[in-house]
């Protein structure tokens, strides 16, 4: 049994966000799955960029951070999209780290990564948010840090293709994504 911080999309905490926390509970984990906002979800990219920009980042980071403060030192950082983001901007301050699930968004510097911490991808290919040069980098500078890095990738699937409520959703390619978290969190 893994110990979970799921941090949800730049929309908030969706449905599909606590469905997720679900599943992996449901699979025998603890999941802690914060608002990082404080105000219902939004229904656009649109708006949720707009929702971010009105709290602000540090704002989204520090609630992220005060989160962890009950949790085991070796919880698992996981996040989708912009939760991803700050799964892996807060790898720097979790050492003890058991590994960083990062779904539709890369997360994490090089700098953060010790020798040997898991880390798993799952990436729309492509990815509107996510270049894959970029990827491809952040991928290398990764692996060269030391991390046990496994990267997957979605061809053909929309950004947020693992939200059933979303036209990005894709279903074969998000059971997949939890067919393979369920093996990296087990």
């Amino acid at each position: 049994m893994a110990h979970v911080a799921l941090f949800h999309p730049v929309y908030g905490r969706r449905p599909a966000v606590l469905d997720a926390a679900d599943r992996l509970r449901a699979a025998g984990h603890q999941v802690h799955a914060p608002d990082l906002y404080g105000v219902p979800a939004v229904d656009s990219v649109e708006e949720g960029f707009a929702l971010l920009s009105r709290i602000g980042q540090q704002t989204v980071l520090d609630r992220a951070r005060a989160s962890l403060d009950e949790l085991p030192p070796d919880t698992v950082l996981a996040g989708l999209s912009m939760g991803a983001g700050v799964a892996g901007a807060l790898l720097a301050e979790r050492p003890d780290t058991a590994g960083l699930l990062l779904l539709h968004g890369t997360g994490g510097a090089p700098a953060a990564v010790r020798p040997g911490l898991r880390i798993h991808l799952h990436l729309a290919d492509p990815d509107a948010y996510d270049p894959p040069d970029e990827v491809d980098q952040w991928q290398r500078e990764m692996t060269v840090a030391g991390a046990d890095l496994v990267v997957h990738r979605y061809p053909g699937v929309g950004h947020l293709f693992t939200d059933p409520t979303l036209a990005d959703h894709d279903p074969a390619a998000a059971q997949l994504t939890w067919s393979r978290v369920l093996a990296f969190l087990a």
